[in-house]
């Protein structure tokens, strides 16, 4: 096959997060088992406008703000330039509706649509610029074969008008001998819980700031580890001081592979308080960690977290319960290894190459069901 990806940003991109491990994870294996992948994305200041990363060659066009105008257009060249079977649109920011650039065969990764969690982090116009996109999704892509990483994802392309029988469900996977626990690194003397993903103010970082603050009064040791950049930091900075909480919380920036799989093994817990993903990627590298994970009862992070098994799902928002959880945890160190030997036991079986093995042959069905009807 040859195939064109399109997608706001590449793996190397730093506004890179877990939609872009998940595209390179799955199409970098696709490219290394002999098949073609072109992809269109966003730059940004300095970057090489060719690269191949992971096996994957990528073409990179105006920028964050300007890609979504120029994006349609470099999609347009592309398509004259060369002859593919199959266009592949991630949809994971506003949509670029390509079914109407294209009659070849085309399949929408969706890890998860907004819908009025728009508004949470953008002002009222862009997030009902945000909003208003997705609610053509349904009939401007009708032919295209929908990819769904969660079932909460998949229920809610149904809800919108998706049939369900143009829809896969296909879990992410991990890397469990990447991720694995390591006896050279046990967890954190006292209870530490960690947050690992971009401080935007949709991500409900706040909420586990709260949730501390109320842990602490029953429990003064701990503490909460945050891991990640956004523009969100200086607000939760605030929050921080606002809340008395001093070093009982640090902000560690960009965090490297390597240190955030030891902050993994360390934590007692990993923290994700978000309203709504499409899966939850950090839950399930913690649970290859042998960690457990507390996270909003939310569309997606139900999915990656087996609430009681794997670590515990607390209604959204609802910091007061997620604080009783953090105590809980800091007060039985039995009880989060339990829970951290069931996350791996999650974790393993869960497998990039089998994800990937499902996307392909999503992608050679719906080819074949296109070329059909011709």
């Amino acid at each position: 096959m040859r195939i064109l990806l399109v997608n706001w940003n590449d793996r190397q991109n730093p506004q890179a997060g877990g939609a872009e491990i998940h595209l390179h994870e799955l199409f970098g294996r696709i490219a290394g088992w002999g098949d073609a992948v072109d992809l269109i994305a966003s730059g940004w200041p300095g970057c090489a406008p060719r690269a191949s990363v992971d096996g994957i060659n990528v073409t990179r066009i105006g920028g964050r703000h300007s890609f979504a105008l120029r994006g349609r257009s470099a999609v347009r060249d592309a398509l004259r330039s060369a002859v593919y079977d199959i266009v592949v649109e991630d949809i994971n920011k506003v949509p670029f509706y390509l079914p109407t650039l294209t009659r070849l065969p085309l399949v929408a990764i969706v890890p998860h649509l907004f819908g009025t969690t728009a508004f949470t982090e953008a002002s009222l116009p862009l997030g009902t610029v945000v909003w208003a996109s997705e609610l053509p999704i349904p009939w401007i892509y009708k032919r295209a074969g929908f990819h769904a990483i969660s079932e909460s994802t998949r229920d809610d392309l149904v809800r919108r008008g998706v049939q369900p029988e143009k829809i896969v469900v296909i879990h992410p996977g991990v890397d469990s001998q990447l991720y694995r626990p390591d006896p050279a690194t046990p967890r954190a003397p006292r209870p530490t819980f960690l947050y690992l993903g971009r401080l935007k103010r949709y991500k409900g970082v706040e909420y586990a700031l709260r949730a501390v603050a109320a842990a602490r009064l029953a429990r003064p040791d701990v503490t909460l580890e945050i891991g990640g950049q956004g523009d969100d930091r200086p607000r939760l900075e605030g929050m921080v001081a606002a809340l008395g909480l001093g070093d009982a919380v640090r902000f560690l920036g960009f965090v490297p592979e390597e240190t955030k799989r030891t902050l993994l093994r360390r934590a007692w817990a990993v923290v994700f308080p978000s309203p709504k993903e499409g899966w939850g990627i950090t839950n399930v590298e913690a649970a290859a960690c042998g960690t457990p994970a507390l996270a909003s009862d939310s569309p997606g992070l139900r999915e990656s977290v087996h609430h009681g098994v794997t670590g515990y799902l607390v209604p959204h928002g609802d910091w007061r319960a997620l604080a009783d959880r953090m105590v809980a945890l800091a007060s039985d160190h039995d009880l989060v290894e339990r829970l951290g030997r069931a996350a791996r036991s999650f974790a393993e079986g869960l497998s990039w190459d089998a994800a990937a093995h499902a996307t392909r042959e999503h992608l050679q069905r719906t080819i074949a069901g296109r070329n059909g009807e011709d």
